[in-house]
């Protein structure tokens, strides 16, 4: 009796579960549900991108896969994308809060909050900082030809000989965005930078992992100690060291003259008091940590892509450096207006950008409301998750989609441009915050080491790899690099 007891029981929660995975009405079509599971068994939890080709292939460019129970929507190519973030932008607005990022980041900061006035306020606030703080002018320039001096001093140091350049330049990313947050730079061997580094790494290559899918599809397994528990370690770990570098400030500051981000949010907090505002010191050490990360992984993996590509592309670096000669004769440093006189670096960097593809899922979305995408019916709080390869390398949106090349931002008479698919940072409200900052950093870099050194493939290095590994953003394999210098010209 008892046995049947349970049995039926069993079959009335197999029942349940295969009636919330079955597809609502008008839904766009997937594969088949498995009840508990979903499609996880049908995707390499270590690098699902060819799946979601494969999927593609057979359901079109708006297609949904289960999560374990929770559904989501992969949506595909220029069209499909373009109408959901840009031309519907605010009902494809906000964040899933239920995911295993959602929990390291306590839903607070600016990455994952959800949309709403709490972003808003502190989406505003972010940007009209980083433009004090002279993003577009000149100040920021300077921050960044500052830290291109360390890189200088450490190329400089491997003339002749063979060096990876992965620390060098997340360091130096790294650099940049703590003289705008702490208005510290770190010695590239650094005890607590490399800690910071470590932390992020690791959290970045879990939380895109096999463990962080599983988090997300069964949350009985939530509190077990299992490897995803890492990345909380990890994240109270960061959380630490800003509480840390937030006290500090509070000792030394001087109220209305802001020495860094950290200072302009309590001078903020201090000027709004009890105003019930969504501004708080736990925000801001989230806040803090939110924009660190982006403003370090997304453009230092961009470079080392670059590199990787520039010494197996010597034809393309010997052009961009006869453009950069001529244009900066008798110049000592380059300025970002200098992008405007050089059609052909600037090509290179986008081209770079596009297969570098760094972020190709993007930051998953989520519906504010219920809501239609090309005549699919799309319920408030869906899963979106952009597929931004599928722009990146669409058949017809670039001249040589499967390639790199700079021609595909160059017209036929060699001037610059930009194809409408060209969105590494993705497009509409929720757009990079450090889309500027990286851009500068990028043109800055990239043109003053073309200017001074030749970059060279090693001849015992074998056949390059340009298969990047997998995580919350692309990297590539590492890989050593020849420096020379070049002849002052």
């Amino acid at each position: 009796m008892f046995i049947s007891v349970v049995l039926l029981w069993l079959c009335i929660f197999f029942i349940i579960l295969q009636l919330k995975s079955r597809r609502p009405k008008n839904f766009p079509p997937g594969p088949p549900i498995l009840p508990l599971l979903g499609n996880i068994l049908q995707l390499r939890l270590e690098n699902p991108l060819k799946d979601f080709e494969r999927l593609r292939k057979s359901y079109g460019d708006v297609y949904s896969i289960y999560i374990g129970l929770k559904p989501a929507v992969i949506i595909n190519g220029m069209k499909a994308i373009k109408e959901a973030i840009v031309t519907k932008a605010t009902d494809f607005a906000g964040r899933p809060q239920d995911l295993f990022v959602s929990d390291i980041t306590k839903r607070k900061g600016v990455i994952m909050a959800d949309y709403g006035s709490s972003w808003k306020e502190h989406r505003r606030f972010a940007l009209t900082t980083l433009r004090n703080f002279g993003l577009g002018q000149n100040s920021m320039e300077d921050r960044i030809h500052e830290e291109i001096k360390h890189i200088i001093s450490t190329l400089e140091e491997s003339v002749g000989k063979t060096m990876s350049p992965r620390v060098m330049f997340h360091n130096a990313a790294s650099n940049i965005i703590c003289q705008v947050l702490f208005a510290t730079r770190y010695e590239y061997d650094h005890a607590l930078i490399q800690f910071i580094v470590r932390c992020f790494t690791e959290n970045t290559r879990i939380t895109n992992g096999p463990w962080a899918m599983l988090y997300d599809s069964l949350p009985l397994i939530r509190y077990l100690p299992l490897p995803f528990r890492k990345v909380f370690k990890n994240a109270e770990s960061l959380e630490k060291i800003v509480a840390d570098f937030v006290r500090e400030h509070k000792k030394t500051r001087v109220p209305g003259e802001a020495r860094d981000f950290i200072d302009c949010y309590l001078d903020e907090l201090e000027k709004r008091g009890n105003d019930g505002s969504s501004f708080s010191e736990t925000q801001l050490l989230r806040y803090t940590l939110d924009l660190y990360f982006a403003g370090t992984d997304t453009t230092s993996n961009t470079l080392l892509t670059g590199f990787l590509y520039l010494v197996n592309y010597p034809h393309v670096q010997e052009q961009c450096q006869e453009e950069i000669d001529r244009v900066l004769e008798g110049k000592d440093q380059a300025s970002f207006e200098d992008r405007h006189k050089m059609p052909y670096t600037q090509a290179v960097i986008h081209e770079i950008q596009r297969v570098s593809n760094t972020v190709p899922l993007s930051v998953f979305h989520c519906t504010t409301k219920d809501t239609e995408l090309m005549g699919y019916s799309i319920p408030k709080g869906t899963m979106i998750i952009e597929n931004l390869t599928s722009v990146l390398n669409e058949e017809g949106q670039w001249k040589f989609p499967h390639e790199f090349n700079p021609e595909n931002f160059l017209d036929d008479k060699g001037e610059f441009v930009k194809p409408e698919a060209f969105m590494p940072f993705s497009a509409g409200p929720r757009v990079c915050l450090g889309e500027g900052l990286a851009r500068m950093e990028l043109f800055l870099i990239m043109v003053t080491l073309l200017r001074k050194f030749k970059f060279i493939w090693p001849e015992d290095a074998g056949e390059p790899d340009f298969t990047p590994v997998y995580g919350v953003t692309l990297t590539p394999k590492p890989y050593r690099m020849k420096v020379q210098l070049r002849t002052p010209q």
